[in-house]
């Protein structure tokens, strides 16, 4: 079933963490962070609405971060209840797609929660002093990738968070599967 979050709660601050990357080493939000902005991405291996855009995700991301923006994924899912999201498939999945920004595994859930990330794709552009400017999504895609000249949506948003502090008053929520939260 498709959930759509809600759109950005500006200047919301973010949220620290420790989180395991794919080679097993402790990255933390300092170390991810960019000196123009930081994009935090909820993603996972299996998703349908994350699998038709992944080629965008990283080309986006790639671009961002070459331009001073710090990018981070985090896969938050209940790898017991869905194994393809596990650590060890993450490994090949950015391996795979050429990630040069970090992939981590949120194991007990307390980051997708502290975020309120609530599917995937989820993203979360903050500026430079790490205030919430842009939550919406990638672009016009959903299910299936939209027409390959799609507006760039997260990317333009995050180059005017780099440029001016400040995302885009006008943002469409990202749509996507719901995170896979561990029973109670």
């Amino acid at each position: 079933m498709a959930v759509s979050p809600p759109v950005c709660d500006f200047d919301a601050p973010w949220h620290d963490f420790a989180l395991p990357d794919t080679d097993g080493q402790l990255l933390t939000l300092s170390q991810v962070a960019g000196p123009r902005g930081t994009l935090v991405m909820f993603i996972c291996n299996h998703c349908p609405y994350v699998r038709s855009i992944l080629d965008r995700i990283v080309r986006d991301a790639h671009a961002l971060m070459d331009q001073g923006v710090g990018v981070v994924a985090i896969s938050a899912n209940d790898a017991q209840a869905y194994p393809e999201d596990g650590p060890d498939r993450m490994i090949d999945l950015a391996l795979q797609n050429g990630f040069r920004f970090p992939y981590l595994y949120d194991a007990d859930q307390a980051v997708a929660r502290a975020y309120g990330a609530e599917c995937t794709p989820d993203f979360f552009g903050y500026s430079a002093d790490g205030r919430l400017q842009y939550r919406g999504r990638l672009d016009a895609s959903a299910r299936t990738a939209a027409e390959p000249d799609a507006r760039r949506d997260l990317y333009l948003a995050m180059v005017q968070i780099a440029e001016t502090g400040q995302g885009p008053r006008d943002q469409v929520a990202s749509m996507g599967c719901s995170i896979k939260w561990k029973a109670a």
